[in-house]
């Protein structure tokens, strides 16, 4: 059983990418199932992007990242960046229950502190009011780490051609 992250990126020929889809799974689930699902719903379901074309497949690169050591923070910046990605649980000024995640790389790759990477958390959580020191001292926080995998598109027909399991009609 494993918990994973699945996206996929785009690149554009020019150095530049762009994130194509992000989905994954906090749950312990099968491996193979998981991985074979999750990559279908990140490249066609996440709602926040169109479906992936079939002109796009050869620009495409797909990562995997597996999570694991879970434990429970101190506080809300008993984390570090680069290493950890966290779990954030809050309410919101009703009373609602509210959570996000961001994985292990997600602060580093933005250049972000602490705070603001907290900060940002809380508003993809879907929190809109004023972000208090004290909304902040509220959250309880899970951090975990991850191990990221990726694969382009070419380096996966490679293998595939080599393995004898393309077709040559998939071109």
């Amino acid at each position: 059983m494993a918990n994973f992250d699945n996206e996929t990126v785009q690149f554009d020929g020019k150095g530049n990418s762009n994130l194509r889809g992000c989905i994954g799974n906090l749950s312990p689930i099968g491996l193979h199932d998981g991985v074979k699902k999750y990559a279908a719903v990140s490249a066609f379901e996440d709602r926040r992007f169109s479906p992936i074309s079939a002109d796009e497949v050869p620009m495409l690169e797909c990562s995997v990242t597996f999570l694991s050591n879970f434990e429970e923070a101190a506080n809300y910046v008993d984390w570090e960046i680069g290493k950890h990605g966290m779990i954030i649980n809050f309410s919101d000024d009703r009373g609602s229950p509210l959570s996000a995640t961001y994985l292990p790389y997600v602060c580093s790759e933005q250049g972000w502190g602490k705070e603001e990477c907290i900060d940002s958390l809380i508003r993809k959580a879907g929190y809109r009011g004023s972000i208090s020191q004290r909304l902040r001292n509220s959250i309880k926080l899970t951090r975990y780490q991850g191990c990221k995998a990726t694969v382009d598109f070419a380096a996966y027909r490679g293998q595939r051609v080599a393995d004898r399991l393309w077709l040559e009609a998939w071109g």
